[in-house]
């Protein structure tokens, strides 16, 4: 096995030289298919471990450097030691980062009320109304926007700032996987003026 090839998984991955070894190894040396394969094994990691407890974690803050914009996380884990350690702050961090910068104004899809999605869905069905499409396309074209406007405003399910084909949810995903403890996202707010 390379060793640079190893390494460079490594860096970019944060994960351990082992599971990095096994991953190229069962990707016959593609880097790309490696990274595949540490993913997808970090959410089945994340599967594993999400039905355990979270009573320790930490509350994290951001402000950005022009002072009118800040944002904080409340994210747990499992062990007081995690809640310490340098990756787990990391991982705070970018979280309170992605909040200050993307606005989300839900946790998850599911916390969105029906009756905030009725004003979204009227707009869209205005938008459509005129289009000259059959009603059962202008319905699918509707649910789309809507589906597309869920994802943008529940931070679970937005594209990480830093790296767009991933969503937060994957990335605590991740870090379930390099720490190996249970890790929620129990709260956020943001502030502006």
């Amino acid at each position: 096995m390379n060793k640079e090839r190893v390494k460079q998984l490594r860096q970019e991955t944060d994960i351990s030289v082992k599971k990095c070894k096994e991953a190229l190894q069962e990707a016959d040396g593609d880097l790309e298919d490696a990274k595949e394969i540490l993913k997808k094994k970090g959410q089945e990691i994340a599967e594993k471990k999400s039905e355990r407890a979270t009573k320790q974690g930490i509350i994290e803050s951001y402000i950005h450097s022009n002072k009118k914009v800040g944002a904080m996380v409340k994210l747990t884990c499992e062990t007081d030691f995690v809640a310490r350690s340098d990756k787990f702050k990391k991982l705070a961090h970018e979280l309170c980062m992605q909040v200050a910068a993307e606005e989300p104004k839900f946790l998850t899809k599911e916390d969105i009320p029906e009756d905030f999605l009725d004003g979204e869905r009227k707009i869209y069905k205005e938008q459509v109304e005129d289009s000259g499409k059959p009603d059962d396309i202008k319905q699918e074209i509707v649910e789309g926007k809507l589906n597309k406007y869920k994802e943008e405003v529940s931070l679970m399910s937005q594209e990480w700032i830093r790296d767009n084909n991933k969503t937060i949810s994957e990335l605590i995903d991740e870090y379930v996987a390099k720490l190996g403890e249970n890790i929620e996202l129990e709260e956020f707010s943001r502030f502006e003026i």
